[in-house]
């Protein structure tokens, strides 16, 4: 079902400090932000030759993403992997009984495709996204 890694996420109090970091520090290249309001963060993606990191910010107090930070601090949020098709890996997913976050719901993701997120309860405690390729 998943094929490669599209992303690792990191969430993070202070997004521009972060980047900087990247784009700075260790020299990589990094996005425009990128505010993505109906999943109530902000975004900017570190472009690897391999893969992206996208780092993520909450947009308000009440964001999941806000919450991960004030529990855990910044951190690694989810990975992301590739999927040929988003409704074949999730029909497949709901026959194997696998809960899938949000309704079972296909969101559009940062990338402008479709998303879907596995419970981390399915998944060993990590948050897993997957992404049509």
């Amino acid at each position: 079902m998943i094929e490669r890694l599209n992303h690792v996420a990191i969430a993070v109090g202070d997004l521009a400090a972060a980047a900087g970091i990247y784009r700075d520090l260790l020299g990589a290249k990094v996005s425009a932000p990128q505010t993505l309001t109906e999943h109530g963060v902000r975004v900017v993606f570190v472009e690897l030759d391999n893969t992206k990191i996208e780092l993520i910010t909450p947009l308000s107090d009440d964001s999941p993403i806000a919450s991960f930070i004030e529990k855990r601090g910044n951190g690694i949020h989810h990975l992301c992997y590739e999927v040929n098709s988003i409704k074949e890996s999730a029909k497949e997913l709901n026959q194997q009984g696998c809960r899938i976050l949000g309704d079972d719901k296909v969101q559009i993701g940062a990338h402008g495709k479709p998303v879907l997120f596995l419970h981390p309860a399915e998944t060993d405690g990590i948050l897993i996204e997957l992404e049509e390729a």
